[in-house]
This record gives structure tokens, sequence and C-alpha cells, in this order.
């Protein structure tokens, strides 16, 4: 029997606990429970998550800010419902919901900022740069970017997806499921050629 501190203390991956992705500020303000219905699932996909995707992400540009985590299914579908920036529980790319699906069809996601990349993305930086580090560098299934600090929702699954879209000009998708790269890897390289070297952080 899981009680709500011991799944907290969780340890999902080497940087990253389960408590890390449990917060919610939709669940806080309107009192909805944010617990996992299979939480045995929910820390298997997220374990994925944060070992092939977090963990390097955080080795190499420091720091990330989880904007988002683990959603419940009720919790999920209440923001959906009252128009919170929640996609439906059935939706395709919906990722929060860690412990909805088994199988092949698992997935585990969250939403993110990444403050080195914010700050240049300020200034002017081409969100693009960062998207195509990602999918030279990491096995993702799905990204989705937002204007706000340059945030994307990032996502696992056992067989990726391999798509990019954006609400950030240009907006739709960068790249479809199944589709090659719009620019060639000397290309997206060049975007990326001043970036922090892969997984250079070293940690004690």
């Amino acid at each position: 029997m899981w009680s709500l501190e011991n799944l907290g203390r969780v340890r999902l991956s080497k940087h990253f606990y389960m408590r890390d992705f449990l917060y919610s500020e939709i669940g806080n303000y309107h009192r909805v429970q944010n617990l996992p219905r299979d939480p045995d699932l929910a820390i298997a996909n997220g374990r994925q998550l944060c070992t092939q995707l977090l963990d390097p992400l955080e080795e190499t540009f420091g720091r990330l800010a989880i904007r988002s985590g683990y959603r419940s299914p009720e919790l999920n579908s209440y923001g959906n419902e009252n128009k919170l920036n929640c996609a439906r529980n059935d939706n395709p790319i919906e990722c929060h919901i860690w412990d909805w699906a088994d199988g092949d069809a698992a997935i585990a996601g969250t939403s993110l900022a990444i403050p080195w990349f914010a700050d240049q993305y300020e200034a002017g930086r081409d969100w693009r740069d960062l998207a195509w580090w990602v999918h030279d560098y990491l096995p993702y299934s799905g990204m989705w970017f937002f204007p706000k600090l340059c945030a994307f929702n990032l996502d696992w699954r056992p067989m990726p997806h391999r798509m990019i879209g954006s609400y950030i000009t240009p907006k739709g998708l960068l790249l479809r499921r199944g589709d090659a790269p719009s620019e060639d890897l000397a290309a997206r390289q060049k975007r990326y050629a001043d970036f922090p070297p892969f997984r250079g952080i070293r940690y004690p």
C-alpha cells in the first residue's frame, strides 16, 4: 500500500524524485487531488522519462524548471473541462497522465523550461535551435513549444513518435511523425554549435 509520503520519496533517476512532479497549481487551488491510480505504472513510466530525457538535459544545461509534471486522470479531466490548458484524457498527445495506459501506449511527459535557454530566447533566439538539439541528442517522442519562457512539453514513449510542434512562430508542426527533418544535420548543428557539451556537467 502506497502512502503519499512514500510515493513522493521514490527516486526516479539520478536527479529526480516523484515529488518533483506531483505539485499542481490547478490541484491546489481547486482542491482536486493529484494522486496516481496505479503508482507502480506511474513510477515505471516516470523513470523512463527522467533517465532517458530529463537527466541528460539537466547534465547539459543545468537546473530544469518543471512547470507541470504528473496529472491524475481526475485532475487532468477537471483542467480540460474548465479550460485550464489541459488536453482531454484520451487525446493522443496528452502526456501528463503517466498511468493512463500500459505497453506500447505507455507515455510519461512533463512541461518544463530550461533557464539557460529561456534567457537566450528572451533575447531573440530561435526556439528551433533547442528543438533540433533535443531531436539530435535525445530519444524523445514528442515536443510542443509555448511562447512563455520557451517552455515545452516533452514526452517519452516506448516507441517514440518523433514529432515537434509549436505555438511560437513559425507555428504548427516542425516535424510530423514519420517525416525526416526539414534541415539536414549540418544545418541543425550550426544552430546549436554554441550549446554546452552534451552531459558535460559533472556532479560529485
